[in-house]
Protein backbone atom coordinates (compact mmCIF):
# COMPACT_ATOMS: atom_id res chain seq x y z
CA UNK A 1 0.00 0.00 0.00
CA UNK A 2 2.55 2.35 1.16
CA UNK A 3 4.29 2.05 -2.80
CA UNK A 4 1.11 2.78 -4.35
CA UNK A 5 0.60 5.86 -1.92
CA UNK A 6 4.11 7.05 -3.27
CA UNK A 7 3.70 6.01 -7.10
CA UNK A 8 0.58 8.16 -7.16
CA UNK A 9 2.22 10.74 -5.05
CA UNK A 10 4.94 11.01 -7.83
CA UNK A 11 2.62 11.10 -10.58
CA UNK A 12 0.83 13.76 -9.57
CA UNK A 13 3.86 15.89 -8.77
CA UNK A 14 5.57 14.97 -12.31
CA UNK A 15 1.75 16.14 -14.10
CA UNK A 16 1.61 19.50 -12.75
CA UNK A 17 3.98 22.45 -12.59
CA UNK A 18 5.12 23.72 -9.26
CA UNK A 19 2.22 26.26 -7.70
CA UNK A 20 2.04 30.10 -8.10
CA UNK A 21 0.41 31.95 -5.75
CA UNK A 22 -2.29 34.44 -7.28
CA UNK A 23 -2.33 38.07 -5.86
CA UNK A 24 -5.32 37.74 -3.61
CA UNK A 25 -6.39 39.50 -0.92
CA UNK A 26 -6.92 36.37 1.63
CA UNK A 27 -9.76 38.49 3.19
CA UNK A 28 -11.62 37.84 0.26
CA UNK A 29 -11.06 34.59 -0.12
CA UNK A 30 -11.66 34.06 4.14
CA UNK A 31 -15.19 33.59 4.10
CA UNK A 32 -15.53 31.89 0.65
CA UNK A 33 -17.99 29.14 0.19
CA UNK A 34 -17.66 28.31 -3.22
CA UNK A 35 -15.14 29.10 -6.34
CA UNK A 36 -15.13 29.21 -9.93
CA UNK A 37 -12.61 30.06 -12.55
CA UNK A 38 -13.55 30.81 -16.15
CA UNK A 39 -11.41 30.20 -19.27
CA UNK A 40 -10.34 33.42 -19.29
CA UNK A 41 -8.72 33.51 -15.90
CA UNK A 42 -11.63 35.24 -14.46
CA UNK A 43 -12.42 34.21 -10.30
CA UNK A 44 -15.78 34.10 -8.87
CA UNK A 45 -16.13 33.76 -5.35
CA UNK A 46 -19.56 33.20 -3.30
CA UNK A 47 -20.20 33.90 -0.08
CA UNK A 48 -23.00 32.42 2.03
CA UNK A 49 -23.06 35.20 4.69
CA UNK A 50 -24.58 37.86 2.38
CA UNK A 51 -25.28 35.93 -0.37
CA UNK A 52 -22.49 37.75 -2.44
CA UNK A 53 -20.92 37.07 -5.80
CA UNK A 54 -18.25 38.42 -7.15
CA UNK A 55 -16.12 38.50 -10.00
CA UNK A 56 -12.09 38.90 -10.04
CA UNK A 57 -9.43 39.48 -12.83
CA UNK A 58 -6.24 36.97 -12.65
CA UNK A 59 -4.17 40.11 -10.65
CA UNK A 60 -7.29 39.94 -8.25
CA UNK A 61 -8.76 42.83 -9.17
CA UNK A 62 -12.76 43.37 -8.98
CA UNK A 63 -14.78 43.50 -12.08
CA UNK A 64 -18.05 42.87 -11.18
CA UNK A 65 -20.90 42.18 -7.76
CA UNK A 66 -23.67 40.71 -6.91
CA UNK A 67 -25.77 40.98 -4.05
CA UNK A 68 -28.77 38.11 -4.01
CA UNK A 69 -31.38 38.35 -1.30
CA UNK A 70 -31.89 34.13 -1.48
CA UNK A 71 -29.53 31.71 -2.36
CA UNK A 72 -29.10 30.34 -5.87
CA UNK A 73 -26.33 28.18 -7.08
CA UNK A 74 -24.31 29.08 -9.82
CA UNK A 75 -24.05 26.38 -12.26
CA UNK A 76 -21.71 27.03 -13.90
CA UNK A 77 -19.32 29.99 -15.80
CA UNK A 78 -17.74 28.35 -18.92
CA UNK A 79 -19.79 30.79 -20.43
CA UNK A 80 -18.95 34.16 -18.82
CA UNK A 81 -21.24 36.01 -21.38
CA UNK A 82 -24.44 34.23 -20.09
CA UNK A 83 -24.26 32.59 -16.63
CA UNK A 84 -26.81 30.22 -14.99
CA UNK A 85 -27.94 29.79 -11.63
CA UNK A 86 -30.87 28.37 -9.77
CA UNK A 87 -32.45 29.10 -6.82
CA UNK A 88 -34.82 26.38 -4.85
CA UNK A 89 -36.26 28.74 -2.58
CA UNK A 90 -37.06 31.20 -5.07
CA UNK A 91 -38.09 28.47 -7.92
CA UNK A 92 -36.29 30.56 -10.53
CA UNK A 93 -33.98 30.23 -13.08
CA UNK A 94 -31.25 33.35 -13.49
CA UNK A 95 -29.02 34.61 -15.72
CA UNK A 96 -26.03 37.25 -16.06
CA UNK A 97 -24.19 38.51 -18.02
CA UNK A 98 -19.86 39.03 -17.84
CA UNK A 99 -20.78 42.34 -15.72
CA UNK A 100 -23.20 40.16 -13.65
CA UNK A 101 -26.17 42.03 -14.99
CA UNK A 102 -29.37 40.32 -14.81
CA UNK A 103 -30.32 39.22 -18.32
CA UNK A 104 -33.45 36.89 -18.00
CA UNK A 105 -35.32 35.38 -14.87
CA UNK A 106 -37.09 32.09 -15.93
CA UNK A 107 -39.97 31.75 -13.03
CA UNK A 108 -40.55 28.21 -12.64
CA UNK A 109 -43.22 27.98 -10.51
CA UNK A 110 -45.88 28.73 -13.42
CA UNK A 111 -45.53 25.89 -15.12
CA UNK A 112 -44.26 23.46 -12.25
CA UNK A 113 -45.22 22.02 -9.26
CA UNK A 114 -41.38 22.07 -6.80
CA UNK A 115 -38.27 21.59 -8.80
CA UNK A 116 -35.68 20.37 -6.06
CA UNK A 117 -32.68 20.62 -8.44
CA UNK A 118 -31.85 22.21 -12.11
CA UNK A 119 -29.60 21.75 -14.76
CA UNK A 120 -28.96 24.40 -17.84
CA UNK A 121 -27.86 22.55 -20.85
CA UNK A 122 -27.54 25.28 -23.11
CA UNK A 123 -28.92 29.12 -24.15
CA UNK A 124 -32.91 27.55 -24.74
CA UNK A 125 -33.25 24.08 -22.33
CA UNK A 126 -32.61 23.20 -19.14
CA UNK A 127 -33.63 19.93 -17.23
CA UNK A 128 -35.96 20.08 -13.99
CA UNK A 129 -36.13 17.40 -11.41
CA UNK A 130 -39.60 17.95 -10.27
CA UNK A 131 -39.93 16.59 -6.80
CA UNK A 132 -44.05 17.16 -6.25
CA UNK A 133 -44.72 14.87 -9.49
CA UNK A 134 -41.59 12.56 -9.13
CA UNK A 135 -40.15 13.56 -12.86
CA UNK A 136 -37.69 14.87 -14.72
CA UNK A 137 -38.21 17.57 -17.39
CA UNK A 138 -36.80 18.78 -20.49
CA UNK A 139 -37.70 22.38 -20.90
CA UNK A 140 -37.28 24.82 -23.72
CA UNK A 141 -37.67 27.89 -21.59
CA UNK A 142 -36.89 30.09 -24.73
CA UNK A 143 -40.04 28.91 -25.78
CA UNK A 144 -42.06 27.98 -22.63
CA UNK A 145 -41.91 24.65 -23.40
CA UNK A 146 -41.41 21.08 -22.18
CA UNK A 147 -39.78 18.73 -24.85
CA UNK A 148 -40.04 15.56 -23.05
CA UNK A 149 -40.56 13.77 -19.43
CA UNK A 150 -39.26 11.32 -17.45
CA UNK A 151 -40.62 9.54 -14.66
CA UNK A 152 -38.17 9.11 -11.83
CA UNK A 153 -38.13 7.87 -8.38
CA UNK A 154 -34.97 8.20 -6.65
CA UNK A 155 -34.44 9.69 -2.90
CA UNK A 156 -33.79 12.90 -3.73
CA UNK A 157 -32.52 14.06 0.17
CA UNK A 158 -29.26 16.08 0.49
CA UNK A 159 -28.25 15.88 -3.47
CA UNK A 160 -25.46 17.58 -4.02
CA UNK A 161 -25.34 18.43 -7.89
CA UNK A 162 -26.99 17.15 -11.12
CA UNK A 163 -26.14 17.03 -14.81
CA UNK A 164 -27.25 15.94 -17.96
CA UNK A 165 -25.39 14.39 -21.04
CA UNK A 166 -25.51 11.76 -23.30
CA UNK A 167 -29.20 10.43 -22.15
CA UNK A 168 -27.69 10.05 -18.96
CA UNK A 169 -28.55 11.45 -15.35
CA UNK A 170 -25.48 11.86 -12.98
CA UNK A 171 -27.01 12.77 -9.58
CA UNK A 172 -24.06 13.48 -7.18
CA UNK A 173 -24.67 12.73 -3.56
CA UNK A 174 -22.62 13.24 -0.57
CA UNK A 175 -20.65 9.87 -0.40
CA UNK A 176 -21.99 8.66 -4.04
CA UNK A 177 -22.35 9.99 -7.96
CA UNK A 178 -25.15 7.36 -9.17
CA UNK A 179 -25.31 7.48 -13.00
CA UNK A 180 -29.00 6.92 -14.22
CA UNK A 181 -30.56 6.03 -18.14
CA UNK A 182 -33.69 7.74 -19.37
CA UNK A 183 -36.33 5.38 -17.52
CA UNK A 184 -34.61 5.16 -13.72
CA UNK A 185 -32.78 2.55 -14.53
CA UNK A 186 -29.12 2.59 -12.35
CA UNK A 187 -26.21 2.31 -14.85
CA UNK A 188 -23.28 3.34 -12.41
CA UNK A 189 -22.48 4.03 -8.85
CA UNK A 190 -19.40 5.70 -7.93
CA UNK A 191 -17.33 6.23 -3.92
CA UNK A 192 -16.66 10.11 -3.39
CA UNK A 193 -15.63 12.20 -0.98
CA UNK A 194 -16.59 15.40 -0.10
CA UNK A 195 -18.12 16.37 -3.41
CA UNK A 196 -18.78 20.03 -4.01
CA UNK A 197 -20.33 19.42 -7.81
CA UNK A 198 -20.42 17.99 -11.08
CA UNK A 199 -18.57 19.16 -14.17
CA UNK A 200 -18.79 18.44 -18.45
CA UNK A 201 -15.97 19.19 -20.50
CA UNK A 202 -16.45 18.12 -24.19
CA UNK A 203 -17.35 13.90 -23.77
CA UNK A 204 -15.75 13.73 -19.92
CA UNK A 205 -17.83 13.96 -16.34
CA UNK A 206 -15.55 15.37 -13.80
CA UNK A 207 -16.20 15.24 -9.94
CA UNK A 208 -15.16 18.22 -8.19
CA UNK A 209 -14.64 17.40 -4.76
CA UNK A 210 -12.90 19.76 -1.72
CA UNK A 211 -9.70 18.32 -2.75
CA UNK A 212 -9.83 16.72 -5.79
CA UNK A 213 -11.09 16.47 -9.12
CA UNK A 214 -11.77 13.05 -10.83
CA UNK A 215 -13.25 11.80 -14.00
CA UNK A 216 -15.40 8.97 -14.78
CA UNK A 217 -12.80 6.52 -16.36
CA UNK A 218 -15.42 3.34 -17.34
CA UNK A 219 -15.93 1.68 -13.82
CA UNK A 220 -13.65 3.91 -12.03
CA UNK A 221 -13.09 7.49 -10.71
CA UNK A 222 -9.61 8.45 -11.83
CA UNK A 223 -7.75 11.40 -10.32
CA UNK A 224 -6.81 14.23 -12.38
CA UNK A 225 -6.07 16.16 -9.74
CA UNK A 226 -5.17 16.03 -5.39
CA UNK A 227 -3.80 17.94 -2.66
CA UNK A 228 -4.67 17.71 1.21
CA UNK A 229 -5.31 20.10 3.71
CA UNK A 230 -6.51 22.89 1.37
CA UNK A 231 -10.17 24.73 1.44
CA UNK A 232 -11.33 24.68 -2.36
CA UNK A 233 -10.62 23.47 -5.79
CA UNK A 234 -11.32 24.33 -9.24
CA UNK A 235 -10.81 24.42 -12.97
CA UNK A 236 -10.79 25.34 -16.02
CA UNK A 237 -9.83 24.08 -19.62
CA UNK A 238 -6.50 24.42 -18.56
CA UNK A 239 -5.70 24.69 -15.09
CA UNK A 240 -6.56 24.33 -11.05
CA UNK A 241 -7.13 26.39 -8.79
CA UNK A 242 -6.61 25.88 -5.19
CA UNK A 243 -7.77 28.18 -1.81
CA UNK A 244 -5.26 26.91 1.08
CA UNK A 245 -4.78 29.34 3.65
CA UNK A 246 -6.86 31.86 2.55
CA UNK A 247 -4.24 32.48 -0.72
CA UNK A 248 -5.33 31.43 -4.02
CA UNK A 249 -2.41 29.22 -6.09
CA UNK A 250 -2.43 28.47 -9.52
CA UNK A 251 -1.75 24.65 -10.93
CA UNK A 252 -0.54 23.98 -14.64
CA UNK A 253 -0.66 20.54 -15.87
CA UNK A 254 2.35 19.92 -17.59
CA UNK A 255 0.20 17.43 -20.22
CA UNK A 256 -3.46 17.13 -20.99
CA UNK A 257 -5.43 15.60 -18.39
CA UNK A 258 -6.90 13.08 -20.90
CA UNK A 259 -3.61 11.61 -22.17
CA UNK A 260 -3.96 7.26 -22.17
CA UNK A 261 -7.11 7.94 -20.89
CA UNK A 262 -10.30 6.64 -21.96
Amino acid sequence: MLKVCKIVFLFLFCTHSAQRILPFDTLKLAETKEILVDDYGNVYLYKNKDFSFTKYDSLGQQKARLKLTLPFKIQSVQNPLNISSFSENAQELRFFDRNLNEIQTVDLRQNFGFIKLAFVEDLQQAWLVDESSKRIVQYNFRDNRQVGSYPFFEDLTNVVDFLVFNQKFYFLYPKQLKVFDMKGNTLDSYEVTKPRKLRRENNRILVINRCSVQMINGSLLTDLFRTENIQFVDKNSSSYFVIKDNNLYLYRPKEKDDKGLD
